[in-house]
């Protein structure tokens, strides 16, 4: 078993489920409700798949089971649906053009055969984006202000104490000199 993402049908991510460990591709899964019963998610068999489930009317489409994992650095992963169906569609030409060229080859005589055709697929594109704009990233990623704890709380009080003691001591110092200054014209006063 391995976990695969489950996307809603615009591609976001859900969360992940498990799978068996060959299980590669997309596979829609729908939500059935019928009379009195909760939501039940079913998938679509991956060997067969399917645009709608086959038996049941209540049935509807509520996302897809994606074989292809999630790349890393996502804020929020939104797997592109209409990239994996063109590329799909591109699998699915390839092939078929392979298989022309491959029949016109077979039925040339094995002289005039030359080299066999090779089957060539497109490189894989990205399949998965980011689901947010860049003002919501911006908006997630901007600092948050710290709310202070206790330690950082007292430390900060007990430095405005200390700068309010030194500013009283200076003011007392300052007085002092005043009033050595007031006993010496005092003195000076009486002397003469």
């Amino acid at each position: 078993m391995k976990a695969v993402p489950k996307v809603n049908t615009d591609g976001l991510y859900l969360e992940d489920t498990l799978v068996d460990d060959a299980f590669s591709g997309v596979v829609p899964f729908y939500s059935h409700i019928g009379q009195g019963e909760p939501n039940v998610s079913t998938t679509v068999d991956a060997t067969e798949p399917e645009d709608e489930p086959s038996n049941d009317s209540d049935s509807s489409l509520s996302g897809y089971i994606v074989g292809i994992p999630t790349t890393p650095g996502l804020y929020r992963p939104c797997f592109d649906l209409a990239t994996w169906s063109a590329y799909q569609s591109a699998i699915s030409a390839a092939q078929d053009s392979y298989q022309r060229v491959l029949s016109e080859w077979q039925a040339l005589p094995k002289e005039e055969r030359g080299e066999m055709p090779v089957l060539e697929f497109t490189p894989q594109p990205t399949l998965w984006i980011e689901g947010l704009t860049s003002e919501e990233i911006e908006e997630l990623t901007k600092p948050q202000p710290q709310e202070a704890n206790e330690v950082d709380r007292l430390g900060s009080e007990m430095v405005t104490r200390e700068l309010e003691a030194l500013e009283l001591r200076q003011q007392n110092e300052a007085q002092g000199a005043q009033i050595v200054g007031l006993e010496l014209r005092l003195l000076s006063l009486e002397n003469s």
